[in-house]
């Protein structure tokens, strides 16, 4: 009987683990979405989160794995109030990957080879702050998602995917 219940224990945290979203998309990591309110992502999380300057990002664990997010602060005119919200999130994990597949441990060829239908991509190397080219071999992917306005960015260096972001896009 104990072995039973033991075995039914173990199915049961199985099915929780893999019940978890570590899907990435052009609109979301997870179950955190761009634009997400902070109440939500606090809720979601269980933990409060900091309205920052840009520097430093809140971070946070989801699943084992840690997560950085970027709140910005908007004033509705309508409700006369400032919300804040999701600009942009981002993770090293390994656990997070698009539809297809791809994330961090993913190549280069393995991100074209899963994109190069999509209407909307580029590829450039990483710049240091002096407006030199990095000297490793680095640089981003940018999925680019006009209709939602945001970008689904993964870093490489050495022709291997390091940091997977979604945000909004330049534009958006």
């Amino acid at each position: 009987m104990k072995k039973i219940i033991q075995l039914y224990l173990f199915v049961l945290a199985c099915s929780f683990i893999s019940a978890q979203d570590f899907e990435v998309s052009t609109l979301r990591m997870g179950p955190y979405k761009i634009s997400m309110e902070q109440a939500e992502v606090e809720k979601t999380s269980g933990t409060k989160m900091k309205v920052i300057d840009g520097t430093a990002k809140n971070a946070i664990k989801y699943g084992g794995e840690i997560l950085s997010i970027d709140f910005y602060s908007t004033y509705m005119i309508d409700t006369k109030k400032d919300i804040v919200s999701v600009l942009g999130i981002s993770t090293t994990s390994k656990k997070f990957k698009t539809k297809s597949g791809i994330g961090v441990g993913s190549t280069r060829d393995d991100l074209i080879n899963a994109f190069r239908n999509h209407s909307s991509f580029s590829v450039s190397p990483s710049w240091d702050e002096d407006g030199k080219r990095s000297p490793q071999d680095t640089g981003y992917f940018v999925l680019n998602d006009e209709t939602a306005g945001t970008n689904l960015s993964f870093k490489f260096v050495n022709n291997v995917v390091t940091e997977i972001s979604v945000s909004f896009s330049a534009g958006g």
